[in-house]
């Protein structure tokens, strides 16, 4: 893969992370079916993890796993706990350190 090819699917990805409102998530799976990669859940996974700071203005917060679990592969625990914090800041909850997702997942 190109450096270009990887800046244009790391843009698309942005493109769709930056559409999920406030208070709602979105499964690395459902970012890269709707990005044009459908079945490529970790190519989200490298464009937010690796690839975009923490301090970023996308809401990279508001994508998790398909089993409603944070799952950062930071070195830093703190990335999780940041994530876990501006989520619950927009009303989330979290039960069982889980988020119902037939509650927050977000419909486009």
């Amino acid at each position: 893969m190109t450096s270009n090819s990887t800046a244009s699917i790391q843009h698309e990805i942005y493109q769709v992370v930056a559409l999920i409102p406030r208070g709602k998530v979105a499964t690395y799976g459902q970012i890269a079916a709707l990005a044009g990669f459908p079945r490529h859940a970790r190519l989200v996974g490298y464009a937010l993890n690796r690839q975009l700071a923490p301090d970023s203005e996308l809401p990279w917060h508001r994508v998790i796993n398909a089993q409603g679990r944070l799952s950062l592969h930071k070195l830093d625990m703190n990335a999780e706990n940041l994530q876990r914090f501006k989520l619950e800041q927009e009303g989330i909850q979290f039960v069982n350190d889980r988020i119902d997702l037939k509650q927050y997942r977000w419909q486009p």
